[in-house]
């Protein structure tokens, strides 16, 4: 299977190649051997690097019956062509040994990431038309300086060879959207922006034709520059990836391990149902709800209940779809599947609070609700008005209605935001901040509250060892011999600590712990009750030498740099804070104790957290929520305004409207600062518009101002409100 087929379904069509139509055979032998092939997505999301995808492509080019391999660092994927034997544990396993964490996406719901056409359309014509201007307004200079007679007609030809052709190409985008308004009966902001365009250039046509002394082609495609370079800020300021309720259903796991009959059959997830037995393996994602009932493993749910360390899983246990096996193949009877499963309800969750943030309006499109038809009632009766008093001198009255349009068209009050948005965007971004959202800054102005994930968000969500000193050289060798064995979180946080002892017979026992021997004794490293120790109160792991002295190692989880500087600064500003997590209630104690965070909740699921939000914007609370896993987004997707670090899972920072790009949390305190100065600055720039309109207006339906005077001013405008945007920066 070819990638291009893959990517680009709509285009796949065999009858593009001209043997295929001629010999339809070979297009059915060429759709059999594409069945034939596989198709595998892996998330990466420790990858941020060229080197990177250079590793990760030449570790997955090394698996046999791997065909291709392409890393989209962007998304932090990767897309394997493979023959049909080729499973995404292989290639998981593969990507382990260099050091990458992956796991396998469903390609059949991801949504293929298409270019940005949108953007690519407004940027070329953009270009046209600011080449255009350039060269028309050269023109229209040797007819400012006195051309008369047959070269300034002359001039005037060329400028509508050149200016008429540039409206029609660069103004599709404000022809169409005016189009669809008025044919559902509707005035956007688009219907003036149109009128403008094709008066300016029909008047100067007209007055070329019957060799006039004014012809306004470059009022035309100037009015048509600047407007598009007010509709591209706006574009790139609201470009969201996707949708986090299709990232979190592309999470699921497309396919799982039924035993039926003894025999272990790979299903599609749509086939697994309520009853089956599954079976999981360690490293891999549990594909349904289900009842563990033979086996023992610890499971990773960070993702899903913010828990940071394992827990363990035996028969009897309840899993839920979306958290990781780390050390044991476990067997479970299916509760739910597919869209019952608790992570596909999550997804549901998500699904609805996004729909509700998209109801929130910019200022400029409530704005816009009321000028767009104030404009059109101007014009029109600037129009009448003069028809009357001329006595039906129709090309005055056209004169002066075309001026009214451009000299009210909502070009300054189309950039007031984006404008503003793109100069706060790069001052956060320059702090380590990326605005997704173009609405996120208005909302981020409005936050009185903020409300912190624990693990991922104000911690690094890894253990580092607190007491190492306590323990001799010898012990420490031992136990990181053993921590060597394992994938357990705590035992990669031992390894390395030391140089390690010569421990034979390793063994590591799901569920428990590492077992080798040592000096001909066995010893142990792992639960306390395995290794005959009494739990102490805090994180640790136990280490029995066979000597009858069990050591404790304890752990805590590592605070993310600049939490405490995040935290101050936030209740400098004068907002409450509040840490909710899904973890134990001493972890969240200890760590809001550190912060000074006096509200805090522990033991919280994902639905309470996102029914938290929603509490506190019902009380009439504006939340900032701040988190990064699974088990956050239904809460990033329901508060006024989130964030989410870099390192969170994809979903997460789809939901969010900010991404943190470093590992420090500082600039979460700078972007409330800088989203209230940048409100400050749209009011500002609503203000200049306002005032630009109430001084030229008037000057328009008087007559004293012509298409070209009109175009002049209304550039005039949107360059000040740019220029009050760019000192943000």
């Amino acid at each position: 299977m070819t990638v291009a087929l893959d990517l680009e379904p709509d285009h796949a069509s065999l009858s593009a190649c001209p043997a295929c139509v001629a010999a339809p055979s070979a297009g059915r032998i060429a759709a059999m051997a594409a069945q034939a092939d596989a198709r595998l997505v892996l998330s990466l999301p420790t990858a941020h690097c060229a080197a990177c995808i250079s590793t990760v492509e030449h570790a997955l080019a090394d698996v046999a019956g791997v065909q291709s391999a392409r890393v989209n660092l962007t998304l932090r994927r990767v897309s394997v062509e493979a023959e049909a034997g080729v499973t995404a544990e292989r290639l998981v396993a593969a990507l382990r040994g260099v050091g990458y964490e992956a796991h396998e996406l469903d390609a059949g719901l991801l949504s293929q990431t298409e270019t940005d056409r949108q953007g690519r359309e407004l940027l070329m014509r953009l270009g046209v038309a600011g080449f255009s201007m350039m060269n028309v307004m050269l023109l229209s200079v040797a007819v400012w300086s006195g051309a008369e007679d047959a070269t300034r007609d002359l001039f005037h030809w060329i400028s509508a060879a050149i200016a008429l052709p540039t409206v029609i190409f660069a103004g599709q985008p404000f022809f169409r959207s005016a189009w669809a308004s008025l044919r559902v009966g509707r005035l956007g902001m688009d219907v003036p922006i149109s009128l403008a365009l094709i008066l300016a250039s029909s008047i100067s046509l007209f007055e070329t034709w019957k060799g006039g002394h004014h012809a306004y082609f470059d009022a035309a495609v100037m009015l048509c520059f600047f407007l598009l370079a007010g509709r591209y800020l706006d574009h790139r300021t609201r470009a969201v990836a996707r949708s986090a309720a299709e990232e979190l259903a592309a999470l699921e796991v497309p396919r799982a391990t039924v035993l039926r009959d003894g025999a272990e059959v790979v299903l599609p997830i749509a086939e697994v149902v309520p009853g089956d037995l599954v079976r999981v393996r360690p490293g891999g994602r549990m594909p349904v709800d289900g009842v563990v009932v033979e086996g023992q493993s610890e499971l990773d749910r960070s993702l899903l209940t913010g828990e940071s360390l394992p827990v363990f899983a035996g028969a009897g246990t309840v899993v839920s779809a979306g958290e990781v096996n780390l050390t044991g193949p476990l067997v479970l009877r299916v509760t739910a599947a597919g869209r019952e499963s608790s992570l596909h309800r999550m997804a549901d969750l998500v699904a609805v609070a996004e729909s509700a943030k998209t109801r929130y309006t910019s200022l400029a499109e409530r704005a816009a609700r009321l000028y767009s038809p104030l404009v059109h009632i101007l014009s029109f009766s600037a129009f009448g008005f003069w028809m009357w008093k001329t006595g039906g001198d129709l090309r005055f009255a056209i004169n002066i209605s075309a001026a009214v349009l451009i000299i009210t068209c909502p070009c300054a009050l189309g950039l007031a935001v984006p404008a503003v948005v793109t100069a706060a965007s790069g001052k956060l971004f320059r702090k380590g901040l990326l605005i997704k959202h173009g609405t996120a800054l208005e909302r981020l102005a409005e936050v009185d509250m903020v409300v912190f994930d624990k693990t991922g968000t104000l911690t690094m969500g890894a253990p580092v060892p607190t007491n190492l000193a306590e323990h001799a050289p010898g012990v420490l060798a031992v136990a990181v011999a053993l921590a060597g064995a394992s994938s357990h979180p705590l035992a990669v946080a031992l390894a390395g600590v030391a140089v390690p002892a010569d421990v034979t017979d390793l063994r590591e026992v799901p569920g428990y712990g590492v077992e080798g021997r040592w000096q001909g004794r066995r010893v142990r490293l792992g639960r306390a009750e395995w290794c005959g120790a009494e739990p102490v109160g805090t994180t640790a792991t136990y280490l029995d030498l066979g000597d009858g002295v069990v050591r404790t190692f304890t752990f805590a989880d590592s605070l993310r740099p600049g939490a405490e500087a995040a935290v101050a600064s936030l209740r400098a500003q004068g907002l409450a804070v509040m840490l909710v997590s899904g973890d134990a209630e001493g972890a969240v104690r200890e760590l809001a104790g550190r912060l000074g965070i006096a509200d805090w909740r522990h033991g919280a699921l994902p639905a309470e957290k996102a029914a938290l939000v929603a509490r506190l914007t019902g009380e009439g609370r504006r939340v900032l929520m701040v988190g990064d896993g699974l088990n956050d987004t239904g809460a990033l997707a329901a508060a006024h305004v989130s964030v989410s670090p870099a390192s969170a899972l994809d979903a997460a920072r789809v939901a969010s409207d900010i991404v943190l790009l470093g590992a420090d949390l500082a600039p979460v305190g700078d972007a409330v600062r800088i989203g209230r100065q940048a409100a400050r600055r749209i009011v500002e720039n609503f203000a200049i518009s306002a005032g630009y309109n109430v001084i030229a207006v008037p000057l328009a339906l008087m007559g004293a101002a012509t298409p070209l005077a009109a175009a002049l001013a209304m550039s005039l405008s949107s360059i000040t409100v740019s220029l009050n945007a760019l000192r943000l920066r």
